[in-house]
């Protein structure tokens, strides 16, 4: 009865966010209180396990994910992203510009929210397409590719930040497996795809070519590196440092608390404050009003989370986490197929990678225990599933379409196309680390 009662809640999930437009939040929220209802379970047990749900996964992640939004909206004003594509484009010139394009992207996105990385890199590629005269989907779509896989692969974004709490995954293995496998997946379906893209010849509209900051007010391309990479390094390192080196070990300790990730985005904004902004000679205050606005910016994306946490302790607290754990002891298919093939189906039916990856993870974090396989593994194979074939659900596919000017038809044969071929490599490379370590 209770995978009946999971099966329905989860299609009036999908009708209520894909046919009746409910906001996402209010869907998660209404669906945990009828699971709960549904599974017998009383008002007051019910809602205890809403709030629990809640707080335990924000209270994990509303730091991680307050800071690293400042962070990227920092980049972006300060204009350290743009002096990052300028010096890659000196460097690789026109040749190479989808290379230059495609690691700006991988570069500036890891610190990046996807609609700001989006907003903030696609008018720089509509202006190079205006400028050197080359298709805009040839250069723009493997650059997306790069966005994309940081996005659904690499914390500190929202989707794999939140993974990591559920799945009870280390966070610098899940950076370090989520590395190795996000290079021959941006590889393949930037740089290889792009060659059967120089037909779109479709001119974007000329409203979207970016405005650049004049040179001598840009910051210099070490501090603009330094801000976007500097968590990523101080993770990396802790990680390894945990790996390899002995606890008792002094500067290995230093190393380690550096490289917790609230310790390391706060560091790196803190810098990046000193570097981007008090260095040029700007003001604090308003700095300070523009973080402001980057967080309002994901309060919604704060929300989602929250009702996932909701709808995964709702399903632990009614006993059909149980029962799915129990049934597939006797269901002998992969946990990484199943948490990509479940992510991938909920991603279809409702567009948001975001919440088809939480949706996911409520589902197939009982799965998990006893099996040998390793739990970041399972954040990057959901994660890749939450990328598959985005279609006219997706805000992100409209966005790509007007942007760049194309049809429907063009956008599917482009867009959708190119998010899936990110989705099928990624599992592809992730089943190709598990059985390297395993």
């Amino acid at each position: 009865m209770s995978f009946i009662i999971l099966f329905t809640g989860i299609l009036l999930l999908i009708l209520l966010i894909t046919w009746l437009k409910f906001n996402p939040f209010l869907a998660f929220l209404i669906i945990s209180l009828g699971i709960g209802f549904a599974n017998g379970m009383s008002v007051g047990t019910v809602t205890d396990s809403v709030q629990k749900g809640m707080g335990d996964l924000l209270g994990s992640l509303l730091v991680i994910l307050v800071i690293g939004a400042m962070l990227g909206k920092l980049i972006a004003d300060s204009g350290a992203a743009q002096r990052i594509v300028s010096a890659l484009m000196n460097r690789f010139g026109r040749k190479y510009i989808v290379w230059a394009l495609v690691i700006t992207a991988f570069i500036v996105g890891i610190p990046l929210f996807y609609g700001i990385g989006f907003v903030l890199m696609v008018p720089l590629v509509i202006t190079l397409s205006y400028k050197y005269d080359i298709p805009a989907v040839y250069i723009g779509l493997p650059m997306l590719a790069s966005l994309s896989v940081t996005h659904g692969y690499l914390p500190p974004h929202p989707s794999p930040v939140a993974l990591i709490s559920q799945y009870h995954a280390d966070l610098g293995l899940t950076l370090l497996y989520g590395f190795i496998a996000a290079i021959p997946t941006v590889i393949i379906a930037g740089p290889v795809f792009s060659l059967t893209l120089k037909k779109y010849k479709q001119k974007p509209l000329a409203t979207f070519a970016g405005k650049t900051i004049p040179d001598d007010e840009l910051p210099s391309l070490a501090d603009s590196l330094i801000s976007a990479l500097l968590p990523v390094v101080l993770i990396a390192l802790a990680t390894l440092v945990k790996l390899y080196a002995g606890p008792e070990n002094i500067p290995a300790k230093i190393i380690i608390a550096l490289g917790d990730p609230v310790v390391a985005l706060l560091l790196t904004l803190l810098y990046a404050l000193y570097a981007l902004v008090l260095k040029k000679g700007k003001k604090l205050e308003p700095c300070m009003v523009s973080l402001g606005e980057a967080v309002k910016d994901i309060a919604m994306i704060l929300l989602i989370v929250a009702g996932a946490g909701a709808l995964k302790q709702i399903l632990m607290d009614s006993g059909t986490g149980d029962q799915i754990a129990a049934t597939m002891t006797g269901f002998h298919k992969h946990p990484i197929l199943a948490a990509w093939g479940i992510a991938a189906f909920i991603r279809v039916c409702l567009g948001s990678a975001t919440v088809a990856g939480l949706t996911a993870a409520g589902i197939v974090a009982p799965m998990l225990a006893g099996s040998s396989v390793n739990p970041a593994l399972i954040v990057l194979a959901t994660g890749a599933g939450s990328l598959m074939f985005s279609h006219v659900n997706d805000s992100g596919f409209w966005m790509f379409k007007e942007y760049f000017n194309l049809s429907i038809k063009d956008t599917i044969k482009t867009w959708s196309l190119m998010e899936t071929i990110v989705s099928l490599v990624g599992l592809i490379s992730v089943l190709g680390i598990h059985f390297l370590i395993s």
